[in-house]
Parts: structure tokens; sequence; C-alpha cells
């Protein structure tokens, strides 16, 4: 049986004002919304570290295909 898919988690992050400012305006150019560029620059520096963090299977989007 398939598992389903844990939701995101949700926490405050209090960060400087001016930090906050920069990652806004880098994911303004990357097209993202901030939440999803912290989570994107969180990975990269995971990454560097030598930690490797698989996507989380996330749920399909719009209408469930039909069935036959």
């Amino acid at each position: 049986m398939a598992q389903k898919p844990k939701p995101k988690k949700a926490f405050a992050l209090r960060l400087d004002p001016a930090l906050h400012d920069a990652v806004e305006r880098l994911a303004s150019r990357e097209l993202r919304s901030v939440n999803a560029e912290i989570e994107v620059l969180i990975r990269e520096a995971l990454a560097r570290r030598g930690i490797e963090v698989s996507m989380s299977k996330t749920p399909r989007r719009g209408r469930p295909p039909k069935e036959d």
C-alpha cells in the first residue's frame, strides 16, 4: 500500500529585515515564492555539506485520472 505524503511542516522563522529583503529579491528573480527560495537555499547549503535530501512526494494536483 502506498504511503500518503506528509504535509509540509510549518514553523515561525525570524529573519533580519535586510536578509528577508535579499531573499525576496532573489526569489523574485528566480520566479519563486520567498518560502520556496528559502527551501532551495537550505537544500543547497546542506548539499555543500554533503547531506543530500531527496524531494518528498507531493500530492498530485488537479483532477484524478479516469478509471476504466
